[in-house]
């Protein structure tokens, strides 16, 4: 007997969203779970478990961030947040508050499926976490704390280092600025955007062909790409 196709619930009020992804989803190997509100949603989050969420943020009963945060309280299930809200700050509120990526409203099918197979290939790889994360030619070597690209080491200072492992731990994520910052120099310097920008116009130079996987996501953080 074959495994059952993994089940993708979407939360939207929109009929045409779920007219539209329900035969896409199933196209793609997937089992769609309908929820037409938030209270719904988080009914079938917590009873089916699915293996990724797509989460609209302007739902009748709850705002969405409200969503993230119930459901962040009982289950680690990748979100990727589908909304229309293209504001900079709605995004970073919705990564803050427990995203693990955010598509904008229209999308492209392509795009959302690849989103949603980076999301739930990186929860397989989160319950069994690796030492080294790989990505292109990209080498980071959590556990000795080093770098190299095409098998050669990099040196990178302290402040770098812990910069691009804060990365590469959430590979493909969009990290926001906020978090790093946090993260990397402390809460006091929560809002010190400046230091972000030296330190990953650092980490570029030394990077040399690996550093077009370094992203920066405009207003919200930044990304390191998961390639093959």
């Amino acid at each position: 007997m074959s495994p059952a196709p993994p089940a993708i619930l979407v939360i939207d009020d929109e009929p045409q969203i779920h007219r539209f992804l329900g035969p896409a989803l199933e196209a793609a190997g997937y089992a769609p779970l309908r929820a037409d509100n938030a209270r719904e949603g988080l009914r079938l989050a917590a009873a089916r478990g699915p293996a990724c969420i797509l989460l609209d943020l302007g739902l009748p009963d709850l705002d969405g961030k409200e969503v993230l945060e119930r459901l962040r309280a009982f289950s680690q299930i990748p979100v990727i947040v589908v909304s229309a809200r293209d504001r900079e700050a709605e995004k970073v509120a919705a990564l803050d508050a427990g995203a693990d990526d955010y598509v904008e409203k229209p999308f492209g099918l392509a795009e959302l499926l690849a989103r949603l197979r980076a999301a739930t290939r990186r929860a397989l790889l989160t319950e069994t976490p690796a030492p080294t994360v790989a990505t292109g030619p990209l080498r980071v070597d959590l556990e000795h704390r080093m770098v190299r690209v095409e098998g050669q080491e990099i040196a990178v200072t302290p402040r770098e280092w812990e910069l691009l492992a804060a990365l590469a731990r959430d590979l493909g994520k969009v990290v926001t600025q906020r978090r790093l910052l946090t993260e990397v120099w402390g809460p006091a310097h929560a809002e010190d955007t400046q230091y972000l920008r030296v330190y990953v116009g650092q980490l570029r130079q030394k990077l040399g062909e690996a550093a077009r996987l370094l992203r920066t996501e405009p207003g919200v953080g930044y990304r390191l790409l998961e390639e093959a």
